[in-house]
């Protein structure tokens, strides 16, 4: 037995040169990840890890609950969207109808009113306040540079972006979205306690606005265009100008990088519930109208839910897009499949939140899940696809 202390002494030093190692090379931020994710047993961000983060609340301010249907919870959910849940660990399903709770079921404890991580869903808000900021005239339009609020993207390739390329995720910077490596900008950006510096660091290495590439990058670049443009912590305005006015229920958190740089993470990380995030799909089904009062500008949401490029049709602007036979459907979506799926003409919003797409780790395509969540739906609703 002799010999444990002596090789508790060397794993003392080896892991205290390790230390040493990960902020000589600027890579410390690793040692939250372990804390925070792999420790816990997960190999990547999980539903509740908001948990672990230094978060600031999007205040709620009056709630309206959403109603509910007269056929509430009559329709029987179907096999394979039963297996498709159980499988994939669906927490959350959703079915709103004309405007009401036609369907939910909930399971692994979450229930109505617990809160999950939103992941990337929470582009679409993103574009969202773009969209108000314009209105409001904070910002000049989609067309407006990004150098006119950020000095640091002011030469060369960067001086021809601007926030709709952003918003379109068409910036042409070189960021990599790869979210299951340790040392990707991707990883960094979520564990770096300075959001800001890691996002001034991007560099245009392509013409902007010519073609769509998946970036979680851009989003982050227009938040902080957002805050400047507005003089407003992007949480505060989201509650001002979205969350409170759609009488969501809840006050959710937002990861921010650090109590010091109060940045949020904006291409991801609103905690709420299924039915709150249901409300954006709504206003943006209603063209921006939210009983009878215009939050959002008609054309500028039509154009959100219309392809920018003709090469990418899945993409408008922070919304995914997708088309099953004749229907049109527009979309949030989030890392592990969080989904608020939309179809204006059927009067449909289906939300489904849980612990996995699938097997994989495909990026920025639509994986076989979603289409499930979809005609699973139709046929309980007995809608033809």
């Amino acid at each position: 037995m002799k010999f444990l202390k002596p090789l508790a002494k060397w794993l003392v030093i080896v892991l205290g040169l390790l230390i040493i190692l990960l902020y000589i090379t600027n890579t410390d931020y690793l040692i939250k990840a372990v804390r925070t994710i792999y420790l816990k047993g997960h190999t990547t961000a999980y539903l509740e890890d908001y948990k672990e983060f230094d978060n600031k609340f999007i205040e709620a301010g009056n709630p309206i609950p959403w109603p509910y249907h007269k056929d509430f919870n009559l329709a029987t959910i179907t096999d394979k969207l039963a297996q498709t849940n159980q499988e994939l660990g669906t927490i959350a399903y959703v079915i709103i109808k004309n405007d009401s709770i036609w369907f939910e079921t909930y399971n692994d404890g979450f229930g109505e009113g617990s809160k999950s991580n939103s992941f990337s869903m929470a582009k679409s808000y993103v574009t969202a306040l773009l969209g108000k900021a314009i209105m409001q005239g904070y910002i000049k339009g989609l067309d407006q540079p990004v150098c006119d609020f950020l000095p640091e993207f002011c030469e060369g390739m960067a001086a021809k972006m601007t926030v709709g390329d952003l918003s379109s995720m068409s910036s042409g910077t070189n960021w990599d979205e790869a979210y299951y490596s340790p040392f990707s900008i991707t990883t960094r950006a979520y564990f770096d306690d300075n959001l800001k510096e890691v996002i001034k660091g991007l560099k245009v290495v392509q013409e902007p606005g010519q073609r769509f590439k998946y970036a979680s990058g851009d989003t982050q670049l227009l938040a902080l265009v957002l805050e400047r443009a507005t003089g407003k912590k992007l949480y505060n305005y989201l509650s001002e100008e979205l969350w409170k006015p759609l009488g969501c229920e809840l006050d959710a958190p937002w990861q921010v990088d650090s109590e010091e740089h109060d940045f949020v993470k904006a291409y991801c990380c609103i905690a709420s519930d299924a039915k709150d995030f249901a409300k954006l799909g709504k206003l943006y089904k209603d063209y921006g109208n939210w009983n009878g009062k215009q939050i959002l500008d008609s054309a500028f949401i039509a154009k959100c839910v219309t392809p920018r490029f003709s090469s990418s049709p899945q993409y408008g602007y922070g919304w995914w897009l997708k088309t099953i036979g004749d229907k049109s459907f527009f979309m949030m979506r989030g890392h592990l499949g969080q989904y608020v799926i939309v179809e204006p003409e059927d009067n449909i919003i289906i939300v489904r939140l849980g612990h996995s797409k699938g097997a994989g780790n495909a990026v920025a395509v639509f994986t076989d899940d979603i289409s499930t969540y979809i005609e699973e739906a139709y046929k309980m609703l007995g809608y033809d696809l």
